[in-house]
């Protein structure tokens, strides 16, 4: 039982995983950004993502600083909403249980 569980749990954490780099990468696509194979390779997708946002890509080190790192995603987030047409208010979603669930997929499907 506790093998089958620990697939199952990878398993989902795969899906989500695919599914956030597929989301991330109609977000760049739609921003007119091509996010190549970078969207799928773990820390690599901030290299698309921040183009997106025009930040420059150096700030991937910043993401490996503690609270500092949360700051910069925010910024980061902000600026791809507004690439996006979005209000920057949205990343709000991103604090909130549940809602941000839905924040992904509304950036890379909505019009």
């Amino acid at each position: 039982m506790g093998l089958g569980l620990v697939l199952f749990i990878l398993l989902i954490s795969l899906a989500l995983y695919v599914f956030y780099c597929f989301c991330a990468k109609r977000i760049c696509e739609k921003c007119g950004v091509n996010p190549g194979v970078l969207i799928w390779i773990p820390i690599a997708n901030l290299v698309p993502l921040l183009q997106v946002a025009k930040m420059p890509i150096w700030m991937i080190i910043l993401f490996l600083v503690p609270i500092i790192n949360l700051i910069i995603a925010i910024i980061m987030w902000v600026k791809i909403c507004q690439a996006r047409g979005k209000s920057g208010w949205l990343v709000i979603l991103l604090i909130i249980p549940i809602a941000n669930l839905i924040f992904l997929p509304y950036l890379a499907f909505s019009e």
